[in-house]
């Protein structure tokens, strides 16, 4: 089969369930059980994952794959990535204000002013939250965090993501400008 190209994440494996061959996994996506109601799953590789069963597990889901029957063959996955082409999911999926992850990719990055900071080259969650990277245009790549106060709108009809530059630790400012600026204090004073 051949890897589709516009790939949203559904779930990422973590381990072992048992000795039968289930996979632990997390879930992404509101309604985790319905993972294996899309169709295949793919990794980024290319290999198909026919999900058979789904059950929920503290805050994880167990997973049962096709051809995966051994403890060894489930502790073969963990760390895989499992994916599904975008044209598989549902039209009606997301309500008018929600996007998936994949969609910020390549979308525009400005702030209020309309200065540049280049495009969305992805997303990550390194467990503390979501963060986009920004791919500069002759600077090395960004990271700032997809937070209300960083990331105030994001506009899928533009295709652009409006940031606060400051909250989102793309430009520097002076300490003056951050405490007030007392000019003629030179930070000795006794109380």
């Amino acid at each position: 089969m051949a890897k589709p190209e516009n790939l949203v994440l559904m779930a990422i494996i973590g381990g072992p369930h048992g000795i039968r061959g289930e996979v632990r996994a997390k879930p992404y996506g509101d309604e985790p059980l319905k993972l294996g109601s899309y169709g295949p799953l793919v990794d980024d590789k290319g290999r198909t994952f026919k999900v058979l069963a789904v059950r929920p597990a503290k805050n994880v889901v167990v997973m049962r794959l096709e051809g995966v029957s051994t403890r060894e063959a489930a502790e073969a996955l963990n760390g895989v990535s499992l994916f599904i082409d975008r044209a598989q999911l549902p039209d009606d999926l997301l309500d008018e204000d929600e996007f998936f992850q994949a969609d910020l990719v390549g979308l525009a990055v400005h702030d209020a002013e309309g200065s540049d900071y280049g495009k969305v080259l992805a997303v990550h969650n390194f467990g503390a939250g979501d963060i986009l990277e920004i791919a500069q245009p002759g600077k090395a790549s960004v990271m700032i965090p997809f937070s209300d106060a960083a990331v105030p709108e994001v506009d899928m009809d533009a295709r652009t993501v409006l940031v606060e530059p400051i909250a989102a630790g793309l430009i520097d400012v002076d300490d003056e400008e951050v405490s007030g600026g007392d000019e003629g204090s030179d930070g000795d004073e006794s109380r």
